[in-house]
């Protein structure tokens, strides 16, 4: 009997041991990060034609092309700022929910350099510049490796939801302004617009690699290498701003010319100046259907980088 009693006052021992090792090994449940980021491209692709300009750097010296070169690059370069959601169910296991917003640096996507207001053939200087803004939403699945003095690293991987934005193109020129009844330039002036192209949906990858080190009982500082890649498809395309040698013109523009739908194909049934040009007036950007939309290609821009994140995680 009292070997019995001395076995069961064992068991309970031990197994309050247990519990209060695993209470006291249990990690945190919820957590909080803010953090910011910079991304480096790491891929490059072609650009997308711009206001009927292919992506090309063309350079002209008495209206002779004398350069040219294709025009690459990625919207995967710029800031991100986020705020980020975890849940931990286990000492290895948790789950991620972060919204971010991010900006990409600015990316020529076009450009014709000329010394003559315009040639021979009728080109005329401009350039044209990218620039993408976003809010996305980021569900993860991460993987704690454990803590070791402080430091506890881990892994994630999940995908990118882009929920709002925009790629807002500006575009400078010396162009013609005016035109004779021939359809032959009669002036030039300094021509300013701005584009704003909307997304069609689309998911992306996220992989990224971390550590926080502990600087309080609830707070921690972490760090993140991180990799995503996504790629935006252009659904409708808008001139929000068009000015003439300083002044509002936008009002003198066509619906044709300010709104446009991409497509994945053309034909003659497109509201395109190519298959349906308006030969009734100079400027060819016109189609049969002026008050109609634009019917262009579906366009496509890269968003992927290798960016650093730092920044603090409440535990509580």
């Amino acid at each position: 009997m009292k070997k019995n009693l001395f076995l069961l006052g064992l068991l309970v021992c031990s197994m309050a041991t247990m519990a209060q090792t695993e209470k006291a090994d249990k990690p945190e449940s919820w957590y909080f990060k803010l953090g910011g980021s910079y991304f480096n491209q790491t891929a490059s692709t072609e650009f997308p034609t711009v206001g009927g300009n292919a992506a090309l750097d063309r350079t002209y010296v008495g209206g002779k092309l004398v350069s040219e070169k294709s025009v690459t690059g990625s919207f995967g370069q710029g800031f991100r700022t986020g705020i980020t959601a975890g849940y931990r169910f286990s000492t290895r296991i948790g789950v991620e929910l972060g919204v971010n917003y991010y900006t990409s640096n600015d990316k020529k996507m076009a450009q014709t350099t000329s010394d003559l207001p315009i040639t021979p053939t009728g080109v005329y200087s401009f350039k044209s510049v990218g620039q993408i803004t976003a809010f996305d939403v980021a569900p993860a699945i991460v993987m704690f490796l454990g803590e070791s003095k402080g430091f506890e690293p881990y892994t994630k991987v999940g995908i990118l939801v882009p929920i709002h934005g925009d790629l807002e193109i500006t575009s400078d020129a010396y162009a013609p302004i005016a035109f004779t009844p021939q359809g032959a330039p009669a002036a030039f002036g300094n021509v300013h617009s701005v584009d704003k192209v909307k997304p069609n949906p689309t998911l992306g990858f996220t992989a990224a690699l971390g550590t926080t080190y502990k600087l309080t009982t609830h707070l921690s500082a972490f760090a993140e290498l991180e990799y995503r890649n996504f790629t935006v498809h252009g659904k409708t395309k808008e001139t929000t701003e068009f000015t003439v040698n300083g002044q509002d013109a936008l009002a003198t523009r066509t619906t044709a010319q300010i709104h446009t739908n991409y497509q994945d194909h053309l034909d003659v049934n497109s509201n395109n100046a190519l298959f349906n040009p308006n030969t009734a007036t100079p400027d060819q950007r016109d189609t049969t259907r002026p008050n109609d939309a634009m019917d262009e290609l579906s366009s496509y821009v890269g968003i992927s980088g290798l960016g650093l994140t730092l920044g603090i995680k409440y535990s509580l």
